[in-house]
């Protein structure tokens, strides 16, 4: 009689539970959405809209711009942002203690005007000012 069973059995069975693999799964998903929200570093802030008077200049400021094909220009010369860092570290001193303007176009991307702006911090100029549309709303 033994030997009838081990020829019906067909030797061991080697399947996963997939069941405790589900759990885990689930509660690790669930772990991710509720701490997902939390990873964001950005903060909401309602940016408030100037209404004052441009200032009077002596000379003229050098002034880098961003058009809306995202195309920089360091005053009127058209420049690459791989080699914008390079043309303003050749101003001299005296130059890079003046402010430098910033005029991009709304539509270009954040980290396009992010990325300018710190080429400029790196060439060695201390004041960046952005230039902005002053808001038309009569008060």
């Amino acid at each position: 009689m033994g030997s009838s069973r081990s020829r019906g059995r067909k030797g061991v069975m080697a399947e996963i539970n997939v069941t405790p693999l589900v759990d885990v799964m689930l509660v690790l998903l669930i772990i991710f959405m509720v701490t997902a929200p939390m990873m964001t570093q950005g903060v909401d802030v309602d940016l408030p809209q100037t209404t004052s008077r441009a200032l009077r200049q002596q000379e003229d400021p050098l002034v880098v711009q961003i058009d809306s094909d995202g195309k920089i220009h360091l005053g009127k010369t058209p420049v690459l942002l791989a080699l914008m860092r390079q043309e303003l570290e050749k101003k001299s001193q005296e130059v890079k203690k003046e402010p430098v303007y910033l005029r991009a176009d709304k539509n270009v991307p954040y980290g396009t005007v992010v990325k300018v702006m710190a080429q400029i911090k790196q060439a060695g100029f201390a004041k960046l000012g952005m230039v902005t549309e002053p808001d038309n709303k009569e008060q």
